[in-house]
C-alpha cells in the first residue's frame, strides 16, 4: 500500500514544523507528500521549507495566491494526490494535528485486519484524535454508522475499530480509487461541514472504519467541540449544511431527517453558550438564506484564479465533472 500525505497550512509555521516533523518520523514512512499553503502570509517560513525539501523527489509544496479554505486546501491536495499512479491511500490533516509515530502504521495494520475477514470495501479510515492532555478531542469524535449491519459492525471490531458514517479532515484515510471514482471536495464550502459532506460521499455504499491505534493529537487552542460560541464561522456551518441536505448527494433521504434533527439540536446548544447571540443571529440569517438561495460551485470554477499548478489544475478539471452527477 502506497500513502500520500496531505497537510494544509495557513499561518501556523511552529505547528507545520511540528506536523512535518511528525510525519518525517512515522515508523512505516510516508510514500508521498503534499503540502498545500493556503496563502499564508509570508508563506510557510524556511524552517518549513527546509523539513519539506528533505524528503526530495517524494515531496511537493503547493503555494497558493489566496486563502481558499480548509476546503480549498484539501480539494489542491487531494488532486495532486491522486493525479499520480500507483497510490492508494491519500492521508490529510490540517497544519495543527501532529501524528504519533505509530499513526500511519495503526491504520494499515487495521486495513490489513479488514482485509482478512472480506472484500476490501474499505473508503475511508479515521485516526483516535486527542487534545495535548492524552484526551478525546470533542471536536473530532466520530460516531457509530447508523443501521450498520451485524456483521459490518463485527467486521470493524475484528478490526480493532468501529464503523463510521463519516470522519472529519484531522488525521482521514481515503482510498485513492475512490476519490478517482466520485472527485474532490467541494471547495465553495470553505470551512466546516466539507469534511461531512466528502467523507459521507465517499462512504455511501462503501465502508469506513475508526481506528484506535492510529493516534494524533490536535492542538487547537482550547479542548472543546466546534459547536462551543464559533463566532462568524457560524455562517458557514449554517449555509454549508443546509447545502449538504439540499445539495448533496452524500446522505440518504432517511438519514437527511435524522442529521437535520441533530443540527437542529446542535444549533440550539450554539446558541445557549454563546456569549454574542446577536452575532450568532446574524450568521444565522445570512446562512439560512445563501443556504437555500445557492448551491456550491463547481469545484473547477472557485479555484481557477487561486494559483493552483497547471497538472494539479488539470486534474482539478477532471475530477470537478463529477461533482454534477
Amino acid at each position: 500500500m502506497r500513502v500520500t500525505a496531505v497537510l494544509v497550512a495557513y499561518n501556523r509555521r511552529e505547528l507545520l514544523q511540528e506536523s512535518l516533523r511528525a510525519l518525517a518520523a512515522q515508523s512505516r514512512p510516508v510514500d508521498r507528500l503534499v503540502v498545500v499553503d493556503n496563502a499564508s502570509d509570508g508563506g510557510i517560513g524556511e524552517e518549513a521549507e527546509q523539513l519539506i525539501e528533505e524528503w526530495g523527489e517524494r515531496a511537493r509544496c503547493i503555494q497558493l495566491t489566496e486563502n481558499t479554505g480548509g476546503a480549498g486546501g484539501f480539494a489542491v491536495g487531494i488532486a495532486a494526490a491522486v493525479a499520480e499512479e500507483g497510490i492508494d491511500w491519500v492521508w490529510v490533516m490540517d497544519d495543527d494535528t501532529v501524528p504519533s509515530p505509530d499513526a500511519l502504521s495503526g491504520a494499515l495494520e487495521a486495513h490489513k485486519c479488514y482485509r482478512g475477514t472480506g472484500q476490501d470495501d474499505l473508503a475511508v479510515m479515521g485516526s483516535r484524535v486527542i487534545w495535548t492532555d492524552g484526551q478525546d478531542h470533542p471536536m473530532n469524535t466520530p460516531k457509530a454508522k447508523i443501521r450498520a449491519g451485524e456483521r459490518e459492525r463485527r467486521r470493524a471490531a475484528q478490526a480493532g475499530g468501529m464503523q463510521i458514517r463519516s470522519i472529519s479532515f484531522v488525521s482521514a484515510f481515503l482510498r485513492a480509487s475512490r476519490v478517482r471514482e466520485l472527485g474532490l471536495p467541494l471547495a465553495d464550502y470553505f470551512l466546516w461541514n466539507d469534511d461531512f459532506e466528502y467523507s459521507a460521499r465517499l462512504l455511501r455504499g462503501a465502508r469506513g472504519l475508526y481506528v484506535p491505534g492510529s493516534v494524533v493529537t490536535h492542538k487547537t487552542a482550547k479542548r472543546g467541540s466546534s459547536d462551543q460560541d464559533p463566532g462568524p464561522r457560524f455562517f458557514y456551518e449554517v449555509r454549508n449544511k443546509l447545502w449538504v441536505f439540499r445539495c448533496s448527494r452524500a446522505l440518504h433521504g432517511w438519514e437527511k431527517l435524522l442529521y437535520s434533527a441533530a443540527t437542529a439540536r446542535r444549533w440550539v446548544r450554539t446558541f445557549r453558550a454563546s456569549e454574542d447571540r446577536a452575532q450568532l443571529r446574524d450568521c444565522l440569517k445570512r446562512g439560512w438564506r445563501d443556504g437555500w438561495a445557492t448551491a456550491p460551485r463547481l469545484t473547477r470554477d472557485v479555484l481557477r484564479n487561486a494559483g493552483v499548478p497547471v497538472d494539479v489544475m488539470y486534474e482539478i478539471e477532471r475530477l470537478s465533472k463529477l461533482d454534477a452527477r
